[in-house]
């Protein structure tokens, strides 16, 4: 699966977005191409090779003729300038929903409707062309799928139309509802309304790296140095990999092997009639499995200890029914290698009818069979014998099949 994830480490804008699609490789006269079916003129798109902190990217500034154009538009006459392009209909539909997105998070802030919107700084010029140009620059990747790091807002206050506001600013943090994001200590607004609008609308929001196979890296500069961090945007762009190696060495010969994310956390203060319903609802979100663990915590409190084991796409999910769903405060999550044995599950006749059983495998030999306990348990309630007696009639006659195969 080809996937572009942006690593939002120094915040996001529109410009720092094409900055890090160019630099990763996309054509600028593609871009500045497609561009060319918008019902404007009287701008030039400039691309430029700078570092921040010592590191190189790529600085795409949108250069306007002042006298041209207008910095007040509402979100009709937005709309109406894209349906009415030469644009392709990929292109439109993601760039339409961008503006929508940013839109209606002005609409809730202001108390209005949509169509009441004016844009002020949002319908400039240049923020047309991030936006648009971003949805050019999707368009021309083709990824199956884009995923976003947590995105770093900055703090302190930033000047806008309206006044002096907090970072982020109060359309901003509309859009970041639900989207992981994180104050840092830079006293900067790092996550311009534009580039929170845009990756919130393509992109999932993930809390740590993918396993992936990089073919291409690009850097996206801001305008202005920061002092804490390189103020750049990183887009990797590359293959998923299904099935890491073991430790690095290649694995163990013979078996599977995958990595998963481990969620944790320890719970002194719950009502465990709770735990049936939370394990229900995280099963429900994805999860590859969920156990507890009786521990003792600090003052010597019995507690327990929740775990859960997912893939890379269910995590953020998995963290908000935890956090919502439990007593907890804070997680802990990790990324670990797992070994496992080939799989298949077979269907076989045991003289009380079929039953599911699950076969291990080491290199294509079977080392390990185990019945399906829903199909035991049905045979114990239907024929009158033992739960033990039905698991090990299935156990047997998986064994006799497959286990010591007749020549």
């Amino acid at each position: 699966m080809k996937i572009a994830y942006f690593d939002c480490f120094s915040g996001i804008s529109g410009d720092m977005i094409l900055g890090a699609m160019v630099d990763a490789g996309i054509d600028i006269e593609s871009i500045r191409g497609g561009l060319k079916s918008l019902d404007f003129a009287g701008y030039e798109i400039s691309v430029s090779k700078v570092k921040r902190k010592g590191i190189a990217g790529t600085k795409v500034d949108i250069i306007i003729d002042e006298k041209k154009h207008v910095h007040h538009r509402d979100y009709k006459d937005i709309k109406g300038m894209i349906e009415k392009s030469g644009l392709s209909e990929i292109v439109k539909e993601n760039s339409l929903k961008i503006f929508e997105r940013i839109a209606e998070a002005e609409a809730k802030v202001h108390n209005t409707s949509i169509d009441n919107v004016h844009f002020h700084e949002l319908g400039a010029v240049d923020t047309i062309i991030d936006v648009v140009g971003a949805a050019l620059c999707i368009n021309l990747l083709a990824p199956d799928k884009i995923i976003a790091s947590p995105i770093n807002t900055g703090r302190g206050m930033t000047k806008t139309e309206h006044g002096i506001f907090p970072v982020p600013a109060p359309a901003t943090a509309e859009m970041l509802k639900g989207f992981p994001s994180f104050l840092s200590d830079t006293e900067f607004e790092l996550a311009t309304p534009t580039g929170v609008g845009i990756i919130t609308t393509v992109a999932k929001g993930v809390y740590s790296t993918p396993v992936m196979k990089a073919q291409a890296i690009g850097y996206g500069a801001g305008s202005m140095e920061i002092p804490e961090s390189p103020n750049l945007l990183r887009v990797m762009i590359g293959e998923t990999i299904p099935s890491i190696p073991f430790f690095e060495r290649g694995g163990v010969e013979g078996f599977e092997h995958d990595s998963v994310i481990v969620i944790e956390t320890n719970i002194d203060d719950m009502n465990p009639q709770f735990y049936d319903h939370v394990i229900n609802k995280i099963f429900e979100g994805g999860a590859l499995d969920v156990f507890l663990t009786p521990i003792i915590m600090k003052k010597n409190r019995p507690a327990v200890k929740i775990t859960t084991l997912s893939h890379n796409d269910s995590a953020d999910r998995l963290v908000d029914i935890l956090l919502r769903e439990t007593t907890s405060f804070g997680l802990r999550m990790y990324r670990t290698e797992r070994i496992k044995l080939q799989r298949e599950i077979k269907s076989i006749e045991t003289g009380y009818g079929n039953a599911k059983i699950k076969i291990g495998k080491r290199d294509g030999k079977v080392i390990s069979i185990a019945p399906e306990y829903e199909d035991c348990k049905r045979i114990a309630t239907e024929s009158g014998i033992s739960i033990k007696e039905a698991y090990e009639i299935v156990r047997s006659a998986g064994m006799r099949l497959y286990m010591n195969p007749h020549p």
